[in-house]
């Protein structure tokens, strides 16, 4: 049985709360600083942390575990590199939070990440459609 809309939005719902704490709350300087450079330990982890977070959701909504293992290595893999993009991207062109540029980066940072969501939502309802 497909899962109803109340869950889909439940879930929306909670993987925008776990992506405001991850980007906002959990994240340290140790994980911002030096972004720009591939297999940076602290993107990283805070790559990992968004993981943790969407596995917790998946959960709570009852995404069985064999879906929701592979989903999270995914986004753990396509979060680390949007990361990685924009802090190469920002690095390159010496952007701060004073240049408008900075900002059109981190909108396409966050455009992609909620879009990364939308398809992991997707996946999970092909999944159930299937089986």
């Amino acid at each position: 049985m497909v899962t109803s809309y109340s869950t889909l939005l439940i879930l929306l719902c909670l993987l925008q709360v776990k992506h405001m704490l991850a980007d906002y709350f959990l994240q340290s300087r140790a994980m911002l600083e030096g972004r720009g450079k591939y297999l940076h330990f602290g993107t990283f982890l805070h790559a990992g942390i968004h993981a943790a977070g969407s596995l917790v959701a998946f959960s709570l909504v009852g995404a069985p575990l064999g879906f929701v293992l592979p989903l999270v290595l995914a986004e753990w893999a396509v979060h680390f590199h949007i990361d990685w993009w924009k802090g190469r991207y920002t690095t390159r062109e010496k952007l701060t939070p004073a240049d408008s540029g900075y900002w059109r980066a981190s909108g396409i940072d966050q455009a992609l990440h909620q879009l990364t969501y939308v398809g992991m939502i997707w996946l999970w309802l092909l999944a159930q459609s299937a089986g």
